[in-house]
């Protein structure tokens, strides 16, 4: 993971944004993700591979892995099966695990991959319940996200909106853990980009963080999304500039109060700003 420096004396590590599945019965979409810019690539073992594929994919990515990408590489795990298998490989910087209801899913991973980053799936009713207990559950657990799909069909909501509380619900529990603010679920309509960028823009309004994607094209709208605008920065630059001349409470010229968690809001926009160079 890089570090961002020279944004106003600011020196914070860069968080990632995007996020791109690829199916790991196709190596070569796999090599082509891990050139398209995706902050982390994420090789699915598990929805994206069809049933008698399984096998192959396995064998694949664990080919895949046994080499250090200069992209970080997590996997998608379809069975606790793969993990004795991929964990031991130098190229795996973590697991996503699907279908996680309970901290015991957790700490039975975690077992069989010590070391390694886990990235809980939450994917039904249960789990949402269950998310403050699974982003405890042991300090492998680096972030938890909703599987938003699966969760759908478990509620029976046809409506996006109907899923909001539940994205709410992960987006608290991952903050009360201490977690990273979760990266948003895939939109699965890959030519459908204006969708994709309102649903980001209404993730970010709820607390997300960047979002998963399916395919690269997605990658700019995502990054556009959660990206500051150019007066995000300057409100920022005002905001950081006068915490810096007087300490404590204040209010600017044009009627905004300033205190502590306003000045930490306003580094972490220009953290991001960095992001574009």
């Amino acid at each position: 993971m890089s570090t961002l420096a020279g944004v106003d004396g600011l020196s914070l590590v860069r968080t990632p944004l995007t996020w791109l599945y690829a199916p790991g019965d196709r190596p070569e979409v796999v090599r082509k993700a891990l050139a398209s810019g995706a902050d982390i690539v994420i090789v699915d073992l598990e929805d994206a591979v069809a049933p008698h594929r399984k096998t192959y994919a396995l064998d694949a990515t664990a080919d895949l892995l046994t080499d250090i990408h200069p992209v970080p590489v997590h996997v998608r795990v379809h069975s606790p099966h793969d993990i004795p298998t991929l964990a031991p490989l130098p190229g795996l910087c973590g697991l996503r695990v699907p279908k996680v209801t309970h901290a015991t899913d957790i700490h039975r991973i975690a077992e069989a991959a010590p070391g390694l980053p886990l990235y809980p799936l939450l994917e039904s009713a249960l789990a949402v319940e269950q998310a403050y207990a699974v982003a405890t559950a042991h300090p492998a657990v680096r972030g938890i996200a909703l599987g938003e799909t699966d969760l759908r069909a478990d509620l029976g909501v046809r409506e996006d909106s109907g899923l909001d509380w539940s994205r709410g619900r992960v987006v608290v529990a991952a903050r009360a853990a201490g977690l990273p603010a979760p990266a948003q679920s895939v939109h699965p309509d890959i030519g459908d980009l204006e969708g994709l960028a309102a649903g980001c823009a209404r993730g970010r309004a709820l607390g997300f963080f960047g979002r998963a994607a399916i395919h690269p094209r997605q990658l700019p709208v995502i990054e556009r999304a959660y990206l500051p605008t150019p007066e995000e920065i300057d409100a920022a630059r005002e905001v950081v500039a006068a915490a810096a001349t007087e300490r404590g409470a204040q209010a600017l010229p044009d009627g905004r109060f300033v205190d502590a968690a306003v000045v930490e809001g306003a580094h972490r926009v220009l953290a991001l700003a960095a992001r574009t160079g």
